[in-house]
C-alpha cells in the first residue's frame, strides 16, 4: 500500500477542515485518529506479526510531515503515539500490540515531570514494590500529550530498586491516576497536554518495559530514533504549511492603485526566499538524521539532537516571516497562518528544549577537543 495515498484523503477531507475547530475549541482530534486507525496508520510501525504495517522511521516521518502541514496538533498527537509504540513493540504483551496495530489503542509518552522539567532523564517519580508482582507508582507528570485521552501511557519512574530509571506501560484507566487541570494554552491546543498525578497506582510487573533501572538504555535504543526526529518533522511540516499559505496570499494580493502585487516587492521576495532556505536546511538535516539512524552511523545521536533543535528554531523564524510578509491579513483566522505561528512555539520548549540540546552538543564538542 502507498502510505501517502491512503493518508491524503484523510488529511484533505477530515484533518485539514477540522484544524481550525480543533484549535479554537481545544478539541482532541479523536475523529482523525479513528480515521488513521481505520487505514492501519496507527499501527504503521507495529510489527506485521501482530497485524501492523511493519514500517519504520522513514514511513513515520512521511505521515507526520504531511499531517503537520495542515494540523501540527494532530501531528504531535501521532508523534507521541508512534514514540510510545516504539517502546511498546519490543516489550509489551501481544494483546496490547495487536490492539495498537488494529487502530483500537492509542498510547503516548509520560516522561516529563514537574520536578525534573526538561531533564527527562532524571525523573522524581517512584515505583515502590508492592509484593512480588506489582509496584505502586507515585509521580506528578507535567504536559503529557493525550492526557486522559490515550489508552495507555509509556511511563518513566526511578528504579524500584537500585539506581537508574525504569519504563512502564500504564493503563490510563487505573485507579489513582488524576488529571488536575486541562490544557488551555497558546498553541497545539487540541493535544490534551495536561499534568497527570499518580497516587499509589498499582501496576503489574508484567507491564515493565525492559529491565529495572535500564530505562535510559531502553530509550536510547528504541525511542531515540523516533522522538527527536518526529518532533523535528512536525516543525518541518509546519513550515511547509505556513509557507504555502503565505505564498498563496502574496501571489494573489494586489494594490488597487497600480495593479502591482505583493509578489512584486523585492523585500517580500527576499523574506520568502530566506524562509524557504531555513525550511529546506531543517528538512535536509532531518533527512540526514534519518539516514544516520538507518545506516547506524556513529554521528546518529548528534544528528538526532541537531535536527530537533534546528527544526524547532527554524519554525520560529519561518512562521514569524509568514506573519510579517502577510501583514494584517495574517492575523485573521481564515488564513491559518496565525494558528501555525502559535503552534510553532511549542517544539523549542519541548523536552529536551533547544537550550538543553545546545548545552549537550556544546559539551560534546568541548569534551572532544579536550
Amino acid at each position: 500500500m502507498d502510505i501517502l495515498s491512503s493518508l491524503e484523503p484523510i488529511v484533505r477531507e477530515l484533518i485539514a477542515p477540522a484544524a481550525a475547530h480543533t484549535d479554537s475549541q481545544a478539541v482532541y482530534p479523536r475523529q482523525a485518529l479513528q480515521a488513521l486507525g481505520s487505514q492501519g496508520l496507527l499501527g504503521l510501525i507495529s510489527a506485521a506479526d501482530v497485524g501492523g504495517m511493519g514500517a519504520g522511521l522513514p514511513e513515520a516521518v512521511q505521515v507526520v510531515e504531511r499531517i503537520a502541514q495542515d494540523c501540527p496538533c494532530t501531528a504531535m498527537v501521532l508523534t507521541m503515539h508512534y514514540c510510545g509504540v516504539a517502546l511498546v513493540e519490543p516489550f509489551a504483551a501481544e494483546d496490547t500490540r495487536r490492539a495498537i496495530a488494529q487502530g483500537r489503542h492509542i498510547t503516548t509518552l509520560a516522561v516529563s515531570e514537574t520536578g525534573s522539567r526538561s531533564h527527562i532523564w532524571a525523573p522524581t517519580g517512584t515505583a515502590a514494590a508492592q509484593g512480588p508482582s506489582a509496584v505502586l507508582l507515585n509521580a506528578h507528570k507535567s504536559m503529557i500529550t493525550s492526557a486522559g485521552e490515550a489508552d495507555s501511557y509509556v511511563w518513566i519512574s526511578r528504579a524500584s530498586s537500585g539506581e537508574g530509571n525504569t519504563l512502564w506501560l500504564v493503563d490510563s484507566r487505573l485507579p489513582g491516576l488524576q488529571i488536575p487541570s486541562r490544557f488551555d494554552g497558546m498553541g497545539l491546543r487540541g493535544n490534551a497536554s495536561s499534568p497527570i498525578i499518580a497516587q499509589d497506582v498499582a501496576v503489574p510487573l508484567s507491564c515493565r518495559l525492559g529491565e529495572d533501572g535500564r530505562g535510559e538504555d531502553v530509550k536510547a535504543r528504541y525511542l531515540m530514533p523516533y522522538f527527536p526526529t518526529l518532533i523535528a518533522t512536525t516543525s518541518v511540516g509546519l513550515m511547509q504549511g505556513v509557507l504555502r499559505r503565505a505564498l498563496q496570499h502574496v501571489a494573489h494580493t494586489r494594490f488597487a492603485e497600480n495593479g502591482s502585487g505583493l509578489a512584486d516587492l523585492p523585500t517580500i521576495r527576499a523574506y520568502l526566499a530566506k524562509a524557504q532556505l531555513k525550511a529546506d536546511q531543517a528538512r535536509l538535516l532531518r533527512d540526514d538524521a534519518v539516514q544516520a539512524v538507518l545506516a547506524g552511523r556513529p554521528d546518529a545521536k548528534t544528528r538526532l539532537l541537531q535536527c530537533k533543535a534546528a527544526a524547532a528554531e527554524a519554525a520560529l523564524e519561518v512562521s514569524d516571516t509568514a506573519m510579517r510578509v502577510c501583514g494584517g491579513a495574517a492575523f485573521r483566522k481564515d488564513l491559518g497562518i496565525e494558528r501555525l505561528f502559535r503552534d510553532a512555539r511549542a517544539a523549542s520548549v519541548m523536552a529536551p528544549t533547544t537550550d538543553v540540546i545546545y548545552d549537550l552538543l556544546g559539551k560534546a564538542l568541548c569534551d572532544a577537543a579536550a
